[in-house]
């Protein structure tokens, strides 16, 4: 993916001019940004032996032995022989080094301070929101389920289709066809006003849109689930589990008898949510629609 490696170079270039680390002299600290990743580290364990550093940071041993040198040498650290297995030096800061410690940490969090200082909290929400996403996804682990569920607002329409449109391209190749029935759906909503028998549920989590889902009247008797996504960092945590849920208990709440939906065979996460909810396949068509051909379904659940 060219385009996605000149992203990220590009990124890459941005944050690290951003946060000052090309010139080798941390927030002028007189430290590399490797030194203070140390020092850091050194800071969270008392006693901590240079292999567990150079695991946690991914350290040439080389290297790092030359920057535990060095701070030896100005009295930042002290080795002690490890009383379980005498082969091993186990590290610590001493007064001097806890000392530099907390300037430099003190120093990190008035930059980082400094960095949001003239932001909007909506616009500090949707950062931080952001460094969680690109934090979880190249972890490679969920994100945590921290989020609330609210109701619809002014603002989400446009985000919610704008983010199932690039989802569904980038996932399964959908054209812009997809984004704009997104988008009519949601209209359709909006328009019908219905707060008594419809609501979305909006998963957000420090400003940033997680995830959502709708539920709309079909008839006298049926409610019908559309438009039901996650975000892919918010994916494992029961996140998409719950939104099904929530419309279950609503649909029961006001009286309907069953839940209908229309969905595709490929989205086999969303099949597995439906199944586990207690819907049945009732159809199945294959139609041609964004750009794909596709095979539609259509699922019940009785209520």
């Amino acid at each position: 993916m060219p385009d996605a490696s000149a992203a990220i170079r590009r990124f890459n270039r941005f944050y690290t001019r951003e946060i000052g680390v090309l010139d080798g002299n941390l927030l002028q600290s007189g430290f590399s940004l490797a030194e203070a990743r140390i020092l850091y580290e050194l800071a969270q364990t008392p006693e901590i032996a240079a292999t567990e550093i150079g695991k946690k940071l991914n350290l040439d041993r080389g290297y790092l032995s030359r920057m535990l040198r060095a701070f030896q040498r100005k009295r930042l650290i002290s080795r002690q022989t490890d009383a379980a297995d005498r082969r091993r030096s186990l590290l610590s800061l001493t007064d001097k080094g806890r000392t530099t410690f907390a300037q430099l940490d003190r120093r990190s969090s008035e930059a980082a301070a400094g960095m949001i200082a003239n932001l909007q909290p909506g616009t500090v929400n949707a950062l931080l929101g952001a460094m969680e996403t690109i934090q979880s996804v190249l972890e490679k682990t969920p994100a945590a389920p921290d989020y609330i569920l609210r109701r619809d607002r002014v603002g989400d329409l446009g985000l919610i289709a704008s983010r199932q449109g690039l989802i569904y391209q980038q996932e399964y190749g959908w054209d812009k066809t997809y984004e704009a029935l997104v988008a009519k759906i949601l209209s359709e909503f909006v328009g019908r006003n219905d707060t008594v028998n419809e609501r979305a549920w909006i998963a957000e989590s420090r400003g940033a849109i997680l995830g959502s889902v709708y539920l709309m009247k079909e008839d006298a008797e049926t409610a019908r689930l559309r438009l039901l996504y996650v975000e892919p960092q918010a994916r494992g945590t029961g996140l998409g589990k719950k939104l099904v849920s929530e419309c279950t208990e609503f649909a029961r709440d006001t009286g309907n008898k069953r839940i209908v939906l229309w969905t595709q065979s490929t989205l086999t996460a969303a099949r597995k949510l439906y199944v586990g909810e207690g819907y049945k396949l009732m159809k199945q068509e294959p139609h041609h629609s964004f750009g794909k051909d596709l095979v539609g379904e259509t699922w019940e659940l009785i209520l």
